[in-house]
């Protein structure tokens, strides 16, 4: 958009009746920075299909009250199309800045349209949004969030009747609706009394709560040995300002653990997340309050969940005792193990049971499952491609869904959801660490136990940020290059296959990815990331010590990224 049009459009939010004073004092503060200017209104902030995600601010790129009318206004309107008898849509939202106004604005432009809206009276985990939908029957399903972007960040996630994410298809048809809202006069909005009175809006909370823990504590295999260990049995837990302090723990206390505690500094939600850099439990940085307090209480366990309690890390001792916290595979592998292993063990594992995972997943959850006589199932990266599969079997019964996960420290066991949950995550993460410590052994030595018997699996992750347009450029050439001139060899071993998934194999969704199979048992993929200006490099190796695998992968990994270093600096 040229600089005339930018002032244009920042002079229409000036003089438009609908925008509040507030909002115009802050965009007349920013009336001599041409730049601000430009970097607000050069563009729309985009619905794609995981919704809407930007800084917030005023602006038409930026997520505000307006932004998040006129997506909450399309899908109203996606809803209507649907027929149903009696349209609603449940909201949820977590502990980032201006969420509970977002997700009060989604709710009154949803009864302006005659479409009712159920909202959590507090911040609730984005997986009991995924419960609720399928509870209460509704249409659709809204949490209003940012995950673990940083501070100034929010966002605005959608769920389809089913309570998963939407997936493309229908995404698409909203994102058109929206598209087509192209003046805030579009926007159909009751008054939060008017709404009230209606039945319009209703407010949740407690009953849905009550159901959503019974739900999560049902996938327990040995609560029973939970509860006969459960005073030698310590955990703490942090939920890094978020959504996830009380479901979490509501859900240890259900399958009996009562040696819980909460890392103070991180227990409130703070929008933000003054103790950590960024609020991910993907990162050891993030647990550094959490691992000072259980090294002074001896803990046996540490869980950790990002602001909407989707994401679960977990930090166990290692064979010096020192505190290391898991990767979103190896607590992925340890948890199928588990689950399978006590199901087997009970004689409630069924006949047609299956574990789905995503591509850039390590294979080593797919070699247990095997071992246990359970297929796994390949989806695209994204959990609404898992949940997706989930409501496919549920509706045909060819599979039961037993534990879906990928290595983005997303993980779901029971059919109660349709998203990753890291309440039962961390539930379950738990259980299988009192379980195996009746045992003798802690969580480490079951890993090492698991990569003796089934090999050493060893995986990286490994971006490059790349901004702005020629950003985009030039990650749409590395995916060129990679594509018509693929290597026939890295570091001395032959690519054996090429699975290019923008072609839509597999019978999956067409998706720029590629994926690299090796001689040896090794892969990697390259992928570019649908939310933030990267590109991502999977690595997976599968080695016969743990020596030989990180020898093997570091080969790989310095073999790919030179290549690509390479294309960068041409």
């Amino acid at each position: 958009m040229s600089m005339s049009r930018v002032q244009t459009e920042y002079q229409l939010w000036l003089d438009d009746p609908a925008i509040d004073p507030t909002t115009k004092e802050e965009l007349r503060a920013i009336g001599g920075s041409a730049k601000e200017i430009e970097d607000r209104f050069y563009k729309d902030l985009e619905f794609g299909t995981g919704g809407l995600r930007g800084v917030i601010g005023a602006g038409t790129n930026r997520i505000n009250v307006y932004t998040v009318g006129r997506a909450s206004q399309g899908l109203a309107e996606y809803v209507l199309q649907t027929g149903a008898a009696s349209p609603s849509i449940v909201i949820a939202y977590d502990s980032r800045n201006m969420s509970p106004e977002f997700a009060l604005e989604s709710a009154l432009v949803f009864a302006g349209n005659g479409v009712k809206a159920y909202v959590f009276k507090a911040l609730r985990p984005t997986p009991e949004l995924s419960f609720a939908v399928r509870y209460l029957g509704a249409s659709a399903g809204v949490v209003v969030t940012a995950s673990h972007n940083p501070p100034e960040y929010n966002g605005y996630k959608v769920y389809g009747s089913d309570g998963g994410q939407l997936v493309p298809e229908a995404a698409g048809q909203v994102i058109a609706l929206v598209g087509a809202v192209d003046s805030f006069n579009k926007v159909k909005k009751l008054g939060r009394e008017e709404a009230e009175a209606s039945g319009l809006l209703e407010w949740i909370g407690e009953e849905i709560d009550i159901k959503y823990t019974a739900a999560v504590a049902s996938v327990s295999q040995n609560s029973d040995i939970v509860r006969q260990i459960s005073g030698d049995f310590r955990i703490v837990y942090t939920p890094l300002h978020g959504a996830g302090n009380v479901p979490v723990r509501d859900a240890l206390q259900a399958v009996g653990f009562d040696q819980v505690q909460v890392v103070p500094e991180q227990e409130l939600p703070d929008s933000r997340f003054s103790t950590v850099k960024s609020p991910n439990p993907e990162e050891k940085e993030a647990f550094t309050l959490a691992i000072k307090q259980a090294e002074a209480w001896d803990a046996d366990i540490i869980i950790g969940t990002d602001p909407d309690c989707d994401r679960m890390g977990a930090v166990v001792k290692d064979a010096n005792g020192d505190y290391i916290v898991l990767t979103g595979n190896q607590s992925g592998a340890i948890m199928v193990n588990y689950l399978l292993h006590s199901m087997q063990e009970r004689g409630t594992l069924p006949g047609n049971g299956v574990v789905i995972k995503t591509i850039v997943t390590s294979e080593m959850g797919a070699v247990i499952a095997n071992h246990y006589g359970v297929p796994t199932l390949n989806t695209l990266t994204g959990f609404k491609y898992i949940g997706e599969k989930m409501t496919e079997y549920e509706q045909t019964g060819e599979h039961q869904f037993l534990f879906g996960y990928e290595e983005s420290y997303g993980y779901l066991a029971g059919d109660y959801a349709r998203d990753k949950d890291a309440v039962i995550a961390s539930m379950l993460i738990c259980e299988a660490a009192a379980y195996y410590k009746t045992q003798g052994k802690t969580l480490y030595d079951v890993l090492q136990e698991l990569y003796e018997s089934f090999g050493y699996f060893l995986e990286r992750l490994e971006s490059r940020t790349l901004k702005g347009k020629d950003g985009v450029e030039q990650i749409g050439r590395i995916m060129e290059s990679w594509r018509t001139n693929p290597p026939e060899q890295i570091h001395g071993k032959r690519v054996l296959e090429i699975e290019d998934y923008s072609k839509g194999i597999h019978g999956l969704p067409h998706e720029n990815v590629l994926k690299f199979k090796l001689e040896n048992g090794s892969w990697f993929c390259l992928r570019p990331s649908g939310t933030e200006p990267k590109i991502k490099f999977y690595f997976a190796v599968q080695g016969t010590s743990a020596s030989q695998a990180a020898e093997q992968l570091n080969d790989i990994v310095q073999d790919v990224l030179s290549r690509i270093d390479g294309q960068g600096s041409e």
